[in-house]
């Protein structure tokens, strides 16, 4: 294993801590002498960091690979989508608005990997990495919002209607991009079968 796709599978490991120490009801709300909402936020500004470190490493070592195509985006997911969950059990963010972000990844990522079955690769839009950033920051406003910074809190909220907001518009760019796949594999197959000319009985 290459050290982006470890990056991301630390990633991938990290994502069940991060529900445990959220979730958990630990002694006056400490771990190892230190509060669970900064540890929380610790662990996902880690792990966050590692998706931007196997981008990188990926690309300057030239170890892109297609297992790693995969498992980042999923990695990514999974991250978030439990991050957001945990924020919903802690009554830091409304329901609503993590069914429709949660809902948004699932039906992305069946896109992407119905096109990546055909054989076509439909990388992140601009707006789905925005989506991404919008989605880091809201998750550790909200998280130390809660404790450390009440005026975080606001931030936070304001970040998730972004995030709401860019999860729609990302995810009509990819049905808009996954039809235009689709378009192109049929006018493909149909241009290569053979043209059989009308003959005429002499």
């Amino acid at each position: 294993m290459n050290l982006p796709n470890a990056l991301t599978a630390t990633r991938i490991f990290l994502v069940p801590l991060l529900v445990v120490v959220l979730l958990t009801k630990f002694e006056g709300r400490m771990i190892l002498g230190v509060r669970k909402e900064l540890a929380g936020a610790a662990i996902f500004g880690l792990a966050s960091l590692t998706d931007w470190l196997d981008g990188y490493f990926a690309r300057r070592r030239q170890q892109v690979t297609s297992i790693g195509q995969v498992m980042d985006p999923l990695a990514d997911k999974l991250l978030t989508s439990a991050a957001f969950l945990a924020l919903v059990q802690m009554g830091l963010a409304p329901a609503w608005m993590v069914a429709i972000i949660i809902g948004r990844e699932l039906a992305v990522t069946a896109l992407r990997s119905r096109s990546y079955s055909r054989g076509v690769s439909m990388p992140a839009s601009w707006l789905g990495k925005t989506k991404m950033v919008a989605q880091v920051v809201a998750i550790l406003a909200l998280i130390l919002g809660d404790v450390y910074l009440p005026g975080l809190l606001v931030l936070g909220r304001a970040a998730l209607w972004v995030v709401v907001a860019l999860a729609l518009a990302s995810a009509a760019d990819y049905f808009r991009r996954f039809t235009g796949v689709l378009t192109a594999r049929v006018a493909d197959i149909a241009d290569a079968r053979p043209q059989h000319k009308d003959r005429k009985a002499g």
